[in-house]
């Protein structure tokens, strides 16, 4: 018997489905899930969920929308109760600071000699601003946040600083590190706990703005390791070195974490696989799994190179936003988007991914929280329900027959047993599902969908079939996320039938 599949006979079997609703269905379908208990195919992170923290000022515009106010880290507010208790629900919440303009980012610590301004709008400047700084009563008051939180803080360093932009629009020359190693150690003599430092945003490959080469790269990267190895000499807990914090390139990561197999703990990736934000057929694109599985060569592509090297680094999707250019409203905010998120959730564990970094927690159009008002979007609630339910150890899972049926299994997290993710992408389907573990087990789980948008109700019938010789006792929790009328962009979410808000989230979902 596996490791994890005998005990969810006797113990604890939770489904948490996404799906549809609807009053009727057109066809029917069947199909059956497979799952293999016997060994973990990955192994996340017990804090494996992530979100950022970006830069930008509220000149950031996309297509003529400003859509991220006053949530940058310069200024956003940290006196909100609501924003502190949205991340102390996680305990902990990772927390990645960074974005485009961390490269331009300097600290105004006792070294700086230039003026500590904020960035300034100038379509001429590489990413659209002037340099920005960052004074140190500001990192005071973030770090005081993030320890009231009990957040763990990830922190992107500029990796430009030093550097020239050649004619062929290549960084060259070797990391100037004066600045923040300062910045480091003004850190360390405050006190404050930094998860990971990560070296640079999107520099890596063909780059975004710009690009550095995996050599010198590798050469910055062990930099970084030996400031941190003299700064932390006599600090017990150690951070990760993090980076590259860049979009998927195969021979620019095999070079380069071939390269850095004695100086880098966890080597980060972007995914924005959907496309620009302004595309009108996003919620088709979200809805098609062909498109979810396309990214699968990413990461199984970055799980190649580290199997295959002597690295002893991790892999982590550092900043996920789906749609780049801070999203579209009501569609990477909106119930629509928890199908992306919580199929990328599964899926980057499969490939074990030990992190994953939400783009973003506040600010753009694909926050976990509202910009304006701190409430949260439906995502908030799909990634707490993922950090309660979802264990550490991953399983084989496989679903036969229909693709529009998303299945991810992992150990329960609080309990003995499974907890099993199916994602219904099919509006007008009655699917009618076997669950066989090794062939010794199968659960029958009948569950009508279609879109409405004036009313709902789910149909499912469930048998349960056990080995003989198996004591039959089982208790079975099922958490049903549905959208608000069966409209797929509104951005209030139900779970079984109960509207999430505030007040749900405070007095129900800390018994889950």
């Amino acid at each position: 018997m596996g490791f994890c599949f005998w005990v969810c006979f006797i113990c604890l079997l939770n489904f948490y489905s996404l799906s549809f609703v609807s009053s009727q269905a057109d066809a029917s379908a069947e199909g059956t899930v497979f799952i293999d208990g016997k060994a973990p195919i990955g192994r996340i992170d017990d804090d494996f969920i992530c979100a950022t923290l970006d830069w930008w000022p509220p000149e950031k515009c996309d297509y003529g929308t400003c859509s991220w106010g006053l949530a940058g880290l310069l200024n956003l507010d940290l006196n909100k109760n609501l924003f502190l208790n949205a991340v102390k629900a996680f305990s902990p919440l990772k927390i990645r600071l960074g974005g485009t303009l961390q490269d331009k980012v300097i600290y105004d610590t006792d070294d700086n000699q230039l003026p500590c301004t904020s960035f300034v709008k100038n379509t001429s400047e590489m990413f659209g601003f002037t340099q920005g700084c960052l004074p140190m009563n500001r990192w005071d008051d973030l770090n005081s946040f993030f320890q009231k939180a009990g957040a763990k803080v990830i922190f992107g360093l500029n990796a430009l600083a030093g550097r020239t932009i050649a004619p062929d629009g290549s960084a060259v020359g070797a990391w100037n590190y004066t600045n923040a190693e300062s910045f480091m150690q003004y850190t360390v003599d405050k006190n404050y706990t930094i998860h990971g430092w990560e070296l640079g945003n999107e520099l890596c490959g063909s780059g975004v703005g710009t690009r550095v080469s995996a050599d010198q790269y590798a050469a910055d990267t062990a930099a970084l390791q030996s400031i941190v190895q003299k700064i932390y000499q006599n600090v017990d807990l150690k951070p990760l070195i993090i980076t590259p914090g860049g979009f998927y390139d195969l021979d620019w990561f095999t070079e380069y974490i071939d390269k850095t197999t004695k100086s880098l703990d966890v080597v980060t990736h972007h995914i924005y696989n959907l496309g620009p934000g302004v595309d009108d057929h996003l919620v088709e694109k979200i809805l098609d799994p062909s498109i979810l599985e396309g990214v699968s060569g990413t990461f199984s592509g970055l799980h190649n190179i580290i199997k295959n090297s002597t690295t002893s680094a991790a892999a982590w999707v550092g900043e996920a936003g789906g749609a780049y250019n801070s999203g579209h409203n009501l569609v990477t905010n909106a119930f629509v988007f928890s199908f992306w998120y919580l199929d990328q959730l599964g899926m980057a564990s499969k490939y074990d991914t030990k992190t994953y970094c939400r783009q973003s927690l506040i600010g753009g159009n694909y926050s976990l929280l509202n910009t304006t008002n701190f409430e949260p979007n439906p995502d908030y609630y799909s990634a707490l329900l993922w950090h309660r339910l979802m264990g550490r150890n991953v399983l084989s899972t496989s679903f036969t027959g229909t693709d529009k049926i998303r299945s991810y299994t992992h150990c329960a997290k609080q309990s003995k047993g499974i907890t099993l993710l199916l994602i219904n992408l099919n509006n007008s389907t009655t699917v009618r599902a076997k669950l066989a573990f090794n062939s010794t087990m199968s659960l029958q789980h009948k569950h009508r969908s279609r879109i409405s948008h004036h009313k709902h109700k789910i149909h499912k019938t469930t048998i349960i079939k056990l080995p003989q010789g198996i004591d039959g006792k089982i208790r079975r929790e099922e958490y049903h996320l549905t959208a608000k009328g069966g409209n797929l962009q509104s951005q209030s979410i139900l779970l079984n039938g109960n509207i999430l808000s505030v007040n749900y989230l405070v007095h129900s979902f800390h018994s889950l």
